[in-house]
Protein backbone atom coordinates (compact mmCIF):
# COMPACT_ATOMS: atom_id res chain seq x y z
CA UNK A 1 0.00 0.00 0.00
CA UNK A 2 1.10 3.59 -0.60
CA UNK A 3 0.63 4.29 3.08
CA UNK A 4 4.10 2.99 3.98
CA UNK A 5 5.91 5.43 1.70
CA UNK A 6 3.80 8.40 2.78
CA UNK A 7 4.11 7.57 6.48
CA UNK A 8 7.90 7.22 6.20
CA UNK A 9 8.14 10.61 4.48
CA UNK A 10 6.07 12.29 7.16
CA UNK A 11 8.08 10.71 9.97
CA UNK A 12 11.35 11.85 8.37
CA UNK A 13 10.05 15.38 7.90
CA UNK A 14 8.92 15.58 11.53
CA UNK A 15 12.24 14.30 12.85
CA UNK A 16 14.11 16.85 10.71
CA UNK A 17 11.88 19.67 11.91
CA UNK A 18 12.26 18.81 15.58
CA UNK A 19 16.01 18.36 15.45
CA UNK A 20 16.41 21.79 13.84
CA UNK A 21 14.53 23.72 16.52
CA UNK A 22 16.35 23.18 19.81
CA UNK A 23 16.19 26.92 20.61
CA UNK A 24 15.83 27.99 24.22
CA UNK A 25 13.62 31.02 23.49
CA UNK A 26 10.30 29.11 23.43
CA UNK A 27 7.84 28.76 26.27
CA UNK A 28 4.79 26.62 26.92
CA UNK A 29 1.34 27.86 25.88
CA UNK A 30 0.23 30.79 28.04
CA UNK A 31 3.20 30.47 30.44
CA UNK A 32 5.10 33.74 30.97
CA UNK A 33 8.50 33.75 29.28
CA UNK A 34 11.65 35.58 30.38
CA UNK A 35 11.32 39.31 29.73
CA UNK A 36 13.86 39.56 26.87
CA UNK A 37 12.10 36.82 24.94
CA UNK A 38 8.46 37.70 25.53
CA UNK A 39 7.39 41.20 24.49
CA UNK A 40 4.36 42.63 26.23
CA UNK A 41 2.33 42.06 23.04
CA UNK A 42 2.58 38.32 23.70
CA UNK A 43 1.14 38.55 27.20
CA UNK A 44 -2.39 37.07 27.08
CA UNK A 45 -3.49 38.83 30.26
CA UNK A 46 -5.91 41.11 28.38
CA UNK A 47 -6.82 38.74 25.54
CA UNK A 48 -10.50 37.92 25.03
CA UNK A 49 -10.08 35.62 22.05
CA UNK A 50 -7.19 33.18 21.55
CA UNK A 51 -7.21 30.99 18.46
CA UNK A 52 -4.89 29.09 16.16
CA UNK A 53 -4.60 28.91 12.39
CA UNK A 54 -2.39 26.74 10.22
CA UNK A 55 -2.15 24.16 7.47
CA UNK A 56 -1.37 20.46 7.50
CA UNK A 57 -0.68 17.72 4.98
CA UNK A 58 -2.92 14.70 5.59
CA UNK A 59 -2.41 11.12 4.45
CA UNK A 60 -5.83 9.43 4.34
CA UNK A 61 -7.72 6.67 2.48
CA UNK A 62 -8.79 7.61 -1.03
CA UNK A 63 -12.38 6.88 0.03
CA UNK A 64 -13.98 5.52 3.20
CA UNK A 65 -13.12 1.83 3.26
CA UNK A 66 -10.33 2.08 0.67
CA UNK A 67 -7.01 0.28 0.91
CA UNK A 68 -5.26 2.97 -1.17
CA UNK A 69 -4.07 6.32 0.19
CA UNK A 70 -3.65 9.93 -0.87
CA UNK A 71 -2.09 13.15 0.49
CA UNK A 72 -4.14 16.35 0.68
CA UNK A 73 -3.78 19.74 2.42
CA UNK A 74 -6.04 20.47 5.39
CA UNK A 75 -6.54 23.67 7.42
CA UNK A 76 -5.84 23.85 11.17
CA UNK A 77 -8.41 25.92 13.06
CA UNK A 78 -8.67 25.88 16.85
CA UNK A 79 -10.36 28.17 19.39
CA UNK A 80 -8.47 27.98 22.69
CA UNK A 81 -10.05 30.79 24.72
CA UNK A 82 -13.10 33.04 24.34
CA UNK A 83 -14.38 35.58 26.84
CA UNK A 84 -17.98 36.79 26.32
CA UNK A 85 -19.08 39.66 28.59
CA UNK A 86 -22.18 38.78 30.58
CA UNK A 87 -21.93 35.11 29.57
CA UNK A 88 -18.56 33.84 30.75
CA UNK A 89 -15.36 32.42 29.34
CA UNK A 90 -14.53 29.16 27.59
CA UNK A 91 -11.12 27.56 27.72
CA UNK A 92 -8.24 28.80 29.79
CA UNK A 93 -5.25 31.00 29.12
CA UNK A 94 -3.10 28.19 30.45
CA UNK A 95 -4.54 25.91 27.74
CA UNK A 96 -6.62 23.99 30.28
CA UNK A 97 -10.33 23.87 31.09
CA UNK A 98 -13.42 23.86 28.89
CA UNK A 99 -13.09 24.73 25.22
CA UNK A 100 -15.83 25.11 22.60
CA UNK A 101 -15.23 25.80 18.94
CA UNK A 102 -16.09 24.99 15.35
CA UNK A 103 -15.70 21.50 13.91
CA UNK A 104 -15.52 20.75 10.24
CA UNK A 105 -14.37 18.10 7.82
CA UNK A 106 -14.16 17.60 4.09
CA UNK A 107 -14.34 14.35 2.14
CA UNK A 108 -13.41 14.51 -1.51
CA UNK A 109 -15.55 13.15 -4.30
CA UNK A 110 -15.60 9.44 -5.07
CA UNK A 111 -15.31 8.75 -8.80
CA UNK A 112 -16.04 5.06 -9.01
CA UNK A 113 -14.51 4.90 -12.49
CA UNK A 114 -11.12 5.25 -10.78
CA UNK A 115 -11.66 2.11 -8.67
CA UNK A 116 -12.39 -1.20 -10.41
CA UNK A 117 -13.65 -2.70 -7.14
CA UNK A 118 -16.47 -0.09 -7.10
CA UNK A 119 -17.65 -0.77 -10.65
CA UNK A 120 -21.41 -0.15 -10.91
CA UNK A 121 -21.72 2.29 -7.99
CA UNK A 122 -22.86 5.87 -8.52
CA UNK A 123 -20.27 8.61 -8.19
CA UNK A 124 -20.34 10.70 -4.99
CA UNK A 125 -19.76 14.44 -4.89
CA UNK A 126 -17.54 15.97 -2.20
CA UNK A 127 -19.07 16.14 1.28
CA UNK A 128 -18.79 19.15 3.60
CA UNK A 129 -19.25 18.77 7.35
CA UNK A 130 -19.87 21.70 9.71
CA UNK A 131 -20.63 21.65 13.42
CA UNK A 132 -19.32 22.18 16.94
CA UNK A 133 -16.72 20.53 19.14
CA UNK A 134 -16.20 20.72 22.87
CA UNK A 135 -13.56 19.39 25.23
CA UNK A 136 -12.21 19.64 28.73
CA UNK A 137 -8.46 19.44 29.38
CA UNK A 138 -6.66 18.80 32.65
CA UNK A 139 -2.92 18.80 33.14
CA UNK A 140 -2.53 15.13 32.21
CA UNK A 141 -5.78 14.14 30.48
CA UNK A 142 -8.62 15.41 28.29
CA UNK A 143 -12.02 14.37 26.93
CA UNK A 144 -13.63 15.72 23.76
CA UNK A 145 -16.52 15.32 21.37
CA UNK A 146 -17.83 16.82 18.12
CA UNK A 147 -21.05 16.74 16.11
CA UNK A 148 -21.29 17.91 12.49
CA UNK A 149 -23.97 18.14 9.82
CA UNK A 150 -22.92 16.77 6.44
CA UNK A 151 -24.15 18.03 3.10
CA UNK A 152 -23.12 17.62 -0.52
CA UNK A 153 -22.29 14.06 -1.53
CA UNK A 154 -23.67 12.74 1.77
CA UNK A 155 -26.37 14.11 4.05
CA UNK A 156 -26.93 13.51 7.74
CA UNK A 157 -25.04 13.78 11.01
CA UNK A 158 -21.59 12.51 11.92
CA UNK A 159 -19.46 12.92 15.03
CA UNK A 160 -16.49 11.86 17.12
CA UNK A 161 -15.77 11.23 20.79
CA UNK A 162 -12.51 10.43 22.54
CA UNK A 163 -10.14 10.83 25.46
CA UNK A 164 -6.39 11.30 25.79
CA UNK A 165 -3.63 10.94 28.30
CA UNK A 166 -1.25 13.90 28.10
CA UNK A 167 2.49 14.05 28.72
CA UNK A 168 4.56 17.25 28.82
CA UNK A 169 8.21 16.16 28.72
CA UNK A 170 9.40 19.75 28.26
CA UNK A 171 7.86 23.22 28.26
CA UNK A 172 7.79 23.08 24.47
CA UNK A 173 6.53 19.55 23.78
CA UNK A 174 3.05 18.11 24.41
CA UNK A 175 2.23 14.46 23.64
CA UNK A 176 -1.29 13.01 23.57
CA UNK A 177 -2.68 9.52 22.95
CA UNK A 178 -5.95 7.74 23.59
CA UNK A 179 -9.03 5.94 22.23
CA UNK A 180 -11.46 7.48 19.78
CA UNK A 181 -14.76 6.52 18.16
CA UNK A 182 -16.99 7.95 15.44
CA UNK A 183 -20.70 7.63 14.70
CA UNK A 184 -23.03 8.61 11.85
CA UNK A 185 -26.71 8.75 10.95
CA UNK A 186 -28.30 6.22 8.57
CA UNK A 187 -28.39 8.71 5.67
CA UNK A 188 -24.68 9.35 6.00
CA UNK A 189 -23.88 5.64 6.33
CA UNK A 190 -25.98 4.79 3.29
CA UNK A 191 -24.15 7.35 1.13
CA UNK A 192 -20.71 5.87 1.81
CA UNK A 193 -21.40 2.24 2.62
CA UNK A 194 -24.77 1.42 1.01
CA UNK A 195 -25.37 -0.39 -2.28
CA UNK A 196 -28.78 -0.04 -3.95
CA UNK A 197 -30.35 -2.96 -5.84
CA UNK A 198 -29.78 -1.06 -9.09
CA UNK A 199 -26.10 -0.55 -8.28
CA UNK A 200 -25.75 -4.22 -7.36
CA UNK A 201 -27.09 -5.21 -10.79
CA UNK A 202 -24.80 -2.64 -12.48
CA UNK A 203 -21.81 -4.18 -10.70
CA UNK A 204 -22.65 -7.59 -12.16
CA UNK A 205 -23.62 -8.65 -8.63
CA UNK A 206 -20.01 -8.32 -7.51
CA UNK A 207 -21.39 -6.00 -4.81
CA UNK A 208 -24.48 -7.22 -2.97
CA UNK A 209 -27.34 -4.82 -2.27
CA UNK A 210 -26.87 -3.34 1.20
CA UNK A 211 -28.79 -0.82 3.33
CA UNK A 212 -26.80 0.13 6.48
CA UNK A 213 -28.28 1.64 9.63
CA UNK A 214 -26.84 4.51 11.63
CA UNK A 215 -24.68 4.02 14.71
CA UNK A 216 -21.00 3.67 15.50
CA UNK A 217 -18.90 3.89 12.36
CA UNK A 218 -15.40 3.24 13.71
CA UNK A 219 -13.30 2.79 16.82
CA UNK A 220 -9.60 3.35 17.09
CA UNK A 221 -6.69 5.14 18.70
CA UNK A 222 -5.14 8.53 18.00
CA UNK A 223 -1.84 10.15 18.97
CA UNK A 224 -0.36 13.60 18.48
CA UNK A 225 2.83 15.54 19.15
CA UNK A 226 2.95 19.33 19.34
CA UNK A 227 6.22 21.30 19.48
CA UNK A 228 6.52 25.07 19.93
CA UNK A 229 9.39 26.00 17.64
CA UNK A 230 9.12 29.75 18.22
CA UNK A 231 6.84 31.85 20.39
CA UNK A 232 3.28 30.98 19.28
CA UNK A 233 4.50 28.91 16.29
CA UNK A 234 3.94 25.14 16.39
CA UNK A 235 4.78 21.97 14.51
CA UNK A 236 1.89 19.49 14.79
CA UNK A 237 2.13 15.77 14.04
CA UNK A 238 -0.88 13.44 14.20
CA UNK A 239 -1.51 9.75 13.62
CA UNK A 240 -4.72 7.75 13.90
CA UNK A 241 -5.86 4.19 13.33
CA UNK A 242 -9.56 3.52 12.79
CA UNK A 243 -11.26 0.15 12.55
CA UNK A 244 -14.59 0.35 10.73
CA UNK A 245 -17.23 -1.43 12.81
CA UNK A 246 -20.91 -2.34 12.77
CA UNK A 247 -22.82 -1.73 9.56
CA UNK A 248 -19.84 0.10 8.06
CA UNK A 249 -17.58 -2.95 8.46
CA UNK A 250 -20.24 -5.24 6.94
CA UNK A 251 -20.57 -3.14 3.79
CA UNK A 252 -19.62 -4.82 0.48
CA UNK A 253 -17.68 -1.63 -0.30
CA UNK A 254 -15.45 -2.13 2.74
CA UNK A 255 -15.09 -5.85 2.10
CA UNK A 256 -13.73 -4.95 -1.34
CA UNK A 257 -11.26 -2.57 0.31
CA UNK A 258 -10.07 -2.60 3.93
CA UNK A 259 -11.79 -2.08 7.29
CA UNK A 260 -8.47 -0.83 8.71
CA UNK A 261 -8.02 2.89 8.04
CA UNK A 262 -4.88 4.91 8.73
CA UNK A 263 -4.39 8.67 8.94
CA UNK A 264 -1.20 10.74 9.29
CA UNK A 265 -0.74 14.49 9.41
CA UNK A 266 2.10 17.00 9.68
CA UNK A 267 1.55 20.75 9.77
CA UNK A 268 2.49 24.19 11.07
CA UNK A 269 0.23 26.58 12.97
CA UNK A 270 0.34 29.96 14.69
CA UNK A 271 -1.55 31.19 17.76
CA UNK A 272 -3.24 34.62 17.68
CA UNK A 273 -4.77 36.66 20.50
CA UNK A 274 -7.26 39.54 20.32
CA UNK A 275 -8.44 42.04 22.90
CA UNK A 276 -12.09 42.40 21.85
CA UNK A 277 -13.81 44.23 24.67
Amino acid sequence: MRIRTAASALALLLATSLSAVAADNVYAPYDPAPAPLAPAANDYGDADFVFELGVSGIVSPEYLGSDEYQINPSPIISVEYLNLPGIGSFGGKDGLGLSIGPSFDYIGDRDTGDYPELNGLDDLDATYELGLKAGYEWQNAEVYGAVRYAFGGADGFVGDIGANLIARPTDRLVLKAGPTASFASSDYMNSYFGVSPRESVASGFQLDAYDPDGGFKSVGVAASARYEIFTDWFVNADAKYDRLVGDAEDSPIVKAGDENQYFFGLGVSKRFSLDLW
